[in-house]
Formats: structure tokens, sequence, C-alpha cells
């Protein structure tokens, strides 16, 4: 996983969290100065998703994603209006 910032700085690391606003945590990180002359190796380190201008996803986790995605529309199908009664159809006895 390698994440540009807008700042120029880089960090390589394995993805570990993503939100809906693109903040991530990445964890086993190599950072990078915006002039590439120094380097930093981080545990662990959070980046603000408003401050990211690049990232480069491997295409093996795509695929993984547009799996998981399809099993579950797939799982959804079958669930989706079991049981519901048509409008207007009466159920039971009126009296």
């Amino acid at each position: 996983q390698l994440v540009e910032l807008k700042n120029g700085e880089t960090f390589n690391g394995h993805l570990v969290n993503c939100d809906n606003f693109m903040n991530i945590t990445l964890r086993e990180v190599y950072q990078t100065s915006s002039e590439g002359d120094r380097f930093w190796k981080l545990r662990e380190c959070y980046i603000r998703g408003s401050t990211i201008k690049y990232l480069r996803v491997p295409d093996a986790l795509l695929d993984d994603v547009k799996e998981e995605q399809n099993r579950a529309r797939e799982a959804s199908k079958g669930t989706r209006g079991s049981g519901a009664v048509a409008r207007g159809e009466n159920i039971g006895d009126p009296c």
C-alpha cells in the first residue's frame, strides 16, 4: 500500500483500517520525506484522508473487494421481498 500526501511525503505499509472519509491506518510503515532524502520506519501511523494526494492499492485487494461485494449482493437478493404481502391483498378472515 503506497500513499502519497499532498505535501510530497510518501508512506508505504500494510493497510489496517480505512473509513468513509479515507482516513487510513497503516502498520509496518516506511515514510519518505518529500525530497526523498530521509526515511523513517514506523510501527503504525494514522493518515487523515484530506491530506492524501495519491493511493496505490494492489490489484489483488481490489479483486477481493469486488468478489465480496458480489457475494453480499447475491445474499441480499435471496432475502429481499420474502414474506411480503402484495398491496390490497387481504390477510386472514375480515370478521
